[in-house]
């Protein structure tokens, strides 16, 4: 989801520097997966067109954008199964040059997403996060 420009209104998403911008989860099967968070969360699942599948906006209730469901397809093919937080950042490139230098690793990416570009890391004690800046 986190390359779908025509969707990008539906991400909570923020010019802020070093702010959590958005947060989604990337497994096998979405489909199988919302009915869980339906009934765990409260939380109701929109599609979104990734041409031949749907990913998922998640929604509370009152309709307020909580998180991203996605199928790991595509480009989301090579991201771990887990709970991805997005950090915005105002200069990718610099921020990943960091990452290498304080010892951690770049597994997916610089790429396109939605009006920006992204890349996902993992730290230098082996949790993976995804940065992202905005277009």
């Amino acid at each position: 989801m986190s390359n779908d420009p025509e969707n990008a209104d539906e991400r909570t998403t923020t010019n802020n520097d070093g702010v959590i911008g958005w947060h989604d989860l990337t497994v096998p099967d979405a489909d199988g997966l919302r009915s869980f968070y339906a009934e765990v969360a409260g939380w109701s699942a929109t599609p979104v067109s990734m041409g031949d599948y749907d990913d998922y906006v998640m929604k509370t209730a009152d309709g307020t954008v909580v998180a991203g469901l996605c199928h790991a397809r595509g480009s989301n093919a090579g991201l771990p199964a887990q709970w991805m937080l997005y950090i915005v950042v105002d200069d990718l490139d610099a921020r990943l040059a960091k990452v290498s230098a304080g010892g951690g690793e770049i597994i997916d990416g610089p790429r396109s997403a939605g009006d920006g570009r992204m890349a996902v890391v993992r730290d230098p004690a082996g949790a993976t996060f995804a940065l992202h800046q905005a277009g």
